[in-house]
Parts: structure tokens; sequence; C-alpha cells
């Protein structure tokens, strides 16, 4: 032990405040663990809150009101050219967040759960050591350990000549891109995934002319094409430029300007802008917390490897969220937080959800659970597709005619809902009618006979299983007709 070392013995640590750490936190709590929850930030929420989720969903809506009010002419409403205060905005996201990680405290103050600010380090299988910010090191001996370190965005040093312009002001992460600090006039992003749509359609409804590279040959790797093309339509007004099966070979920062080096068809070999926002995924933050010192065990992408209880290959250390795999999202993280509780608390608890729902909130927001065709196609499973488009919906047409298409993937012999997608205003609110029937085992008919309310985007789910049991009646009936003729 460390010389002036504070010691603390508790039931359970719980190292990392996000949305898995400080909800694991607060369910230990209620089941009657004594519980400590490390953070290396000074406010918990961890990226969710700070520096991910939250904050760029208060920015997408500020996106979404100007967008709003440019389209409202084609209804007969005209505004003034709108006026952005990128101080006050910027302020009013920062509000949200304040309010939210103060939420947080008040909670885990109210649950008996210390929040103790600094970086743990494991020491071995039973203890962390806790660096904290202008006081003494804390050593914690715990029964067991959560871990909930999340992730960080992914750099990519070889493109650049030097570390200093690599951390130059004009390369941005999504967390310097979040900050806000200013709106360049021409921006290049690159990475065609969600993050990078998101940010992009912030930045080119703030005013940046905004250049999508993307090195594959479509947005949205891994979604569906059909979903993906209402919004591609979307976004190829509201950018400058998109550039599909692009490869990024180097960027140049210099004192007025960034170049970016690429090598595709039909592109410019360097692109000149403002600034660049690299957006190419995230990895998880397993590394420099000593894990080497306990027997847990990490794959060759840096996840640590769990089972269905979220333990590790240490029996005393359990790990939720980013850290522990794919997919890399708050909401699974949320899930794992009340598995690894129970869990720890003598409960039958288990992560054996069949669906993981994906949320892109660009305009329009695209959405889906279950299996995909991509993947349905990878892996041979029999399927079809009902679809229906929102050009038939009457709500969708009172919203100015809101392009968007609804389908449901189901088996064609037992008729079991093995997928849904959604591409709209509010898809991301919409698929968890979708999630709930997957988990229950629901099949087209209880979507169809479910009485869903007029005029709402949610009856697209039953309009498109009644169409697919219609479809389904007519085949059986020719069928029938044949053998009888």
């Amino acid at each position: 032990m460390v010389v002036g070392e504070m010691v603390q013995e508790v039931d359970v640590a719980v190292i990392g405040g996000g949305p898995g750490g400080y909800t694991a936190a607060l369910r230990l709590a209620e089941l009657g663990l004594r519980t400590i929850l490390v953070d290396a930030q000074p406010k918990p929420g961890g990226v969710c809150l700070h520096m991910g989720c939250i904050p760029s969903k208060a920015l997408l809506h500020a996106a979404e009101v100007l967008d709003s009010a440019k389209s409202a002419a084609k209804i007969g409403i005209t505004f003034a050219e709108p006026k952005i205060d990128v101080d006050a905005l910027r302020n009013w996201k920062q509000s949200v967040l304040d309010k939210l990680a103060q939420g947080i405290v008040g909670m885990c103050k109210s649950a008996g759960v210390e929040i103790l600010n600094g970086k743990a380090v494991f020491q071995d299988s039973r203890s962390v050591r806790v660096d904290c910010p202008g006081e003494s090191a804390v050593r914690i001996k715990y029964k067991h350990c959560i871990l909930a370190t999340g992730s960080r965005p992914t750099a990519l040093p070889k493109l650049f000549a030097s570390e200093e312009e690599m951390l130059s002001d004009r390369v941005m992460d999504s967390t310097k891109a979040l900050a806000l600090t200013e709106i360049p006039k021409e921006l290049v992003v690159i990475g065609g995934g969600y993050i990078g749509l998101e940010l992009g359609s912030v930045y080119a409804a703030l005013g940046s002319k905004v250049t999508v590279i993307e090195m594959t040959d479509g947005l949205l790797p891994g979604a569906d094409r059909d979903l993906v093309k209402p919004l591609a339509a979307k976004l190829v007004e509201a950018f400058k430029a998109i550039h599909l099966s692009t490869k990024v070979t180097a960027i140049k920062v210099n004192k007025e300007s960034v170049e970016v080096s690429v090598e595709g068809k039909d592109v410019p070999p360097v692109i000149k802008a403002d600034k660049v926002l690299i957006s190419v995924g995230r990895r998880p933050n397993s590394d420099g917390i000593g894990l080497e010192h306990t027997q847990v065990e990490i794959d060759q992408f840096g996840f640590v490897t769990i089972d269905d209880t979220c333990r590790t290959k240490d029996k005393r250390i359990l790990a939720i969220g980013d850290v522990s795999g794919q997919p890399m999202l708050a909401h699974r993280a949320l899930r794992q937080a009340f598995v690894a509780a129970e869990v720890l608390a003598g409960k039958d608890s288990r992560f054996d959800n069949r669906v993981v729902p994906a949320v892109v909130f660009t305009e329009p927001e695209v959405a889906w659970c279950g299996l995909t065709e991509i993947e349905a196609k990878a892996k041979g499973i029999d399927f079809q597709v009902a679809r229906f488009p929102w050009s038939a919906s009457g709500r969708a047409m009172t919203l100015g005619g809101a392009a968007g298409t609804t389908k449901v993937m189901f088996s064609p012999e037992t008729q079991e809902i093995l997928g849904v997608g959604i591409v709209g205003p509010r898809a991301g609110d919409l698929i968890s009618e979708a999630c709930l029937a997957i988990e229950m085992g629901a099949t087209l008919e209880d979507f169809a006979v479910t009485i869903h309310p007029h005029p709402t985007l949610s009856e697209t789910i039953n309009e498109a299983s009644l169409a697919a049991l219609s479809r389904l009646e007519r085949n059986r009936a020719k069928e029938a007709a044949k053998t009888a003729g």
C-alpha cells in the first residue's frame, strides 16, 4: 500500500459513470449492496451525456427546427432568414447536460451510492487504486467489480505528418465537433456512418458546406439499402458532396485550411476545407486501466470478453457497455447494467434479448431492429418482406408529405416477425413497438389485428402487415386453384 493512501471496502465497485455504470450502481443499491461509483470525469453521465447521445440530439433538434422553417414555405408559411447565435445554442445545450448530470448526482445521493472522481487502475482482482485530482489516492477493496469504462473515438494518426497536425484545432473528432466552438464554412466529414451523418447534418443546417467521404459503396454500412435511400436523397440536397468508395490517403493541416488527399472515381485528388471531422468509429477503453493484473481477457479489437451474465474470465469482475463489445449503444449498456447488478445480488438474470435496436437521428431518421435483409441473406435465412410507403400515409401527408417507408420482415413458414425497418420522421420512437413484438415472438397477424390510432405514423406497421397477409392469402388461393385445376 502506498503511504497516505486511503482504503475503502465495498461490496461492489462500479468503474465508469456512463449510462451503464450509474444505472448499475443505482440498481445495486436498490438490491442492498454497498456500492461505490468511480468516474474519471468530473460529472457523471459518461460519453453519452457529455460527448455523445444527448448533446448530439440537442444540436440535431436545432437542425430540425431550421429544416422545418425552410420547408414550411411549401405549406404556405414563410419565415425570415434565421439568425443563429452559436454561443446561445452552445449554452442551451450545456444547460441540458448540466441538469441531467445534476439529476444523476441527486439519484446516487438518494440511493446511498458514493461517487468518487478519479481514474481507477486495477491492482489485482480484488482492488483498484483511484488517483483523485488534488486529493490523496484511494484504494478500493471490493467483493466484485463492474467495469463500465466505455469507449473513445478512433483516431487516424497514420494520415498525418505529425502529432501536432493531428491535434490541431482544424481536426475534430465527435467530442470536439459537439463542443460547437465555431461553424466552419467548409467541412469535410470522414466516415458516412451514423456519427458522421448526424454531425454532418448539424453543421450543414448551421451553415457549413459539408463534404462526406465514405470508404464503402454506400452510406450507413450495414443498414439495408432501401432504408438508406430516402435519407441519401435528402443528404444529397443538404450536403455539398458525398463521395462513396473513396479512400482518404493523407490529411495535411495548414495555417488557413486542411487538405484531405483521397483516392476514388470522379473525385478530386485533394479536397480543401476549413476543418475536418474524423468519424470512423470508436474503440473500447480497456487499455491503461491495469486489466493485465486481473484474469480479464480482451479480444483482438480491445473488447472485454463476457458471457450472457456479463461476467468476464475473472470471476470477481463483470463488464457492461461499450467496453464489452458490439453494438456500442447506450441502451444496450442500460440493459446490461440491470443484468450485472441482479447477477451480483444472486438473481437469475441474463442478457438474452433478441434485439438491440439501432437508430440514426438524421432527417429523416432511420431505425431498425431484429434481422436486416443483409444479415438474413448472409445467414441463408428464408424471409419475405412487406413494405408500406409513407406516401400512402394520411399522417405523413399532413406532415408535409414526409418521405419514408416501413418494412416488416417475416418468416414465410410461421409468419413470425424477424425484423422491422423504418425510415422517416420519429422512426426512433416508432421502432419500440417492433422491438417488443420480436421479443414476444409476435406474428404478422399480431401486428395486423392490433388497433393502431388513426391517423398516426404507427399505422404504417399495421398497414405493412395487412398487405403481407393479403398477399399470402392471394398466393394460397392461386395455389389452391392450380391444384384444383
